[in-house]
């Protein structure tokens, strides 16, 4: 006989299907469903054409789209491929270089601070390329604009575009390490041929490549120097320059880049420490140069290297009157101005170095500066000399140099023209002043070292 089977209770399933299940069920499903999506990264815009997107991008500023670029790889390549456009790169290279119409240049800052967000976006637009890359591909899309170039425009005293360039290129590297600087400092050498160009002004006659000249300065000191906010990233660019060559063509280099130049056209004034005494503008390029590689604790640059480099300056390109290496000593700070002068009194030249005091309490006396920095400088330098018999001649030496030196003026006053007799007077003037004045604080130097 067959059993019944009791069919009055409910049959247990294998699993239980609660709500909960079931809403992760769908979630499951539309995370499937997004990432079968080829534009899922663009989260939101995923729904807009790519032509919206680049609409909507123009309505940004360019600080704004470089944050944007951050926020996936997907929109980071669109940003890429709107940059390449013609739309893109008419809204983003700006080429208004030379519009001087506006009052206090406030038209130059605007386009120096574009660059400058241009720069950022760029960084962050290539963050995950190799640096070789990443200067190959923003090279490609700069090459469009020719005042960018070193040789690009053909009125660069009048144009903007290497400044631009400068800032572009200190925001883009700014927080690299030292490494990554230099393959970005070779990369533009290799760009512009620079170290061939520097061979040919460095051993040529000074001021036969006139144009030349003024095309390195502009591209060094717009470019590579002048837009840091720290010193010691001047400092690391200076080098750059100037450490490939031997130090007669630091020399030079130093001079075409930081020396004194025609308001007119742009052209290093190559005569103008022999011929003539010159004022601090002339020079205080070149002597905030010599304190940046001083002051800034650079590794490749000891106190010695760059008293020689100021040695070998003074002789560029040929030897300085007296009063204008004596303007670039005080202008370059105390501690260089003594290192300078006990270097000379270490190696036995006590006789130029007291012609250099001489020197150093005229130009005191014509800019007004304190006479007993002088006598304080000499003091100082006194100290170098090992026994009290050379401090004595060196004494006798200064005392002696005073003489010469006014000797000399007056001889010229007697046999120079009319213009010459003037300035020579004028200079016998402010002498006599400065040895009055330079034997008075030796005086109240004496007599205060006495009563104590």
């Amino acid at each position: 006989m067959a059993s019944r089977i009791n069919t009055n209770f409910t049959l247990i399933p294998n699993q239980k299907y609660r709500r909960s299940n079931r809403r992760s069920s769908c979630m499951s499903n539309n995370i499937l469903d997004s990432d079968s999506q080829p534009l899922s990264t663009l989260g939101n815009f995923r729904a807009l054409p790519l032509e919206i997107f680049q609409i909507i991008l123009k309505y940004l500023s360019v600080k704004d789209i470089s944050m944007l670029s951050m926020v996936s790889k997907t929109i980071n390549q669109h940003i890429i491929n709107y940059i390449s456009t013609s739309s893109g790169s008419k809204r983003f290279l700006l080429q208004d270089f030379h519009n001087l119409e506006l009052p206090c240049r406030k038209q130059d800052s605007a386009i120096l601070e574009h660059y400058r967000s241009l720069g950022l976006l760029f960084k962050r637009c290539t963050l995950l390329l190799p640096t070789k890359e990443r200067l190959k591909y923003i090279h490609k899309i700069l090459a469009e604009v020719s005042c960018l170039k070193f040789n690009g425009c053909t009125a660069p005293m009048q144009c903007l575009g290497l400044s631009c360039y400068g800032m572009f290129l200190q925001s883009l590297t700014a927080g690299w390490d030292e490494l990554e600087c230099h393959r970005v400092y070779n990369f533009l050498c290799e760009l512009t041929n620079l170290s061939r160009k520097m061979q040919t002004i460095v051993f040529s006659k000074p001021g036969s490549a006139q144009k030349l000249e003024l095309r390195i300065r502009l591209f060094c000191r717009n470019v590579l120097l002048d837009h840091w906010t720290h010193r010691s990233d001047s400092a690391f660019w200076l080098t750059r320059i100037l450490k490939p060559w031997p130090m007669v063509n630091q020399a030079r280099l130093l001079y075409i880049i930081f020396g004194p130049i025609s308001p007119q056209d742009g052209q290093v004034i190559w005569q103008k420490m022999i011929e003539e005494p010159t004022d601090d503008s002339s020079l205080r390029g070149l002597a905030d140069a010599i304190k940046l590689l001083y002051d800034t604790g650079i590794k490749e640059w000891t106190a010695d290297d760059v008293i020689s480099l100021v040695d070998e300056l003074s002789v560029v390109p040929r030897e300085w009157l007296l009063e204008n290496n004596a303007r670039l000593l005080i202008l370059s700070g105390n501690n260089i101005c003594f290192t300078f002068m006990a270097s000379k009194a270490v190696n036995g030249r006590a006789i130029e170095l007291a012609r250099l005091i001489v020197f150093l309490a005229l130009v005191c006396e014509k800019e007004l500066y304190c006479m007993d920095w002088a006598v304080k400088m000499m003091q100082k330098v006194c100290k170098v000399f090992s026994t009290p018999l050379e401090r004595s001649n060196f004494l006798q030496n200064v005392a002696n140099a005073f003489a010469c030196v006014i000797m000399e003026i007056l001889q010229s006053i007697m046999s120079g023209d009319h213009d010459e007799e003037e300035r020579s007077f004028l200079n016998l003037f402010h002498l006599v002043h400065a040895q009055a004045n330079f034997h008075k604080e030796v005086l109240y130097l004496t007599m205060n070292t006495l009563s104590t």
